[in-house]
């Protein structure tokens, strides 16, 4: 099970009660409903946009430790190829 972040939106009343219905119908949570209808739209909008490499890794951005030039400074490139 991954780890559950909490999030907070203003939804309709009408839409409240909907979403109460159905999760009673089921015998499931509220939050079940709602991460169910948000992860079916994620399906089907994620067919259509791409993902970058940054959105797959930019938790990982700001993880390591090393020089801040890394990138830019010919030093750091001296023994590469060899």
């Amino acid at each position: 099970m991954f780890p559950m972040i909490t999030i907070t939106c203003k939804i309709p009343e009408k839409l409240d009660v909907e979403i109460e219905a159905l999760a009673r119908h089921r015998r499931v949570t509220k939050s079940a409903i709602v991460r169910e209808a948000i992860e079916e739209r994620l399906r089907r909008v994620s067919k259509k946009v791409r993902l970058r490499a940054f959105d797959l890794a930019k938790s990982l951005c700001g993880s390591l430790h090393g020089p801040r030039d890394l990138s830019t400074n010919p030093k750091y490139l001296e023994r590469l190829g060899d």
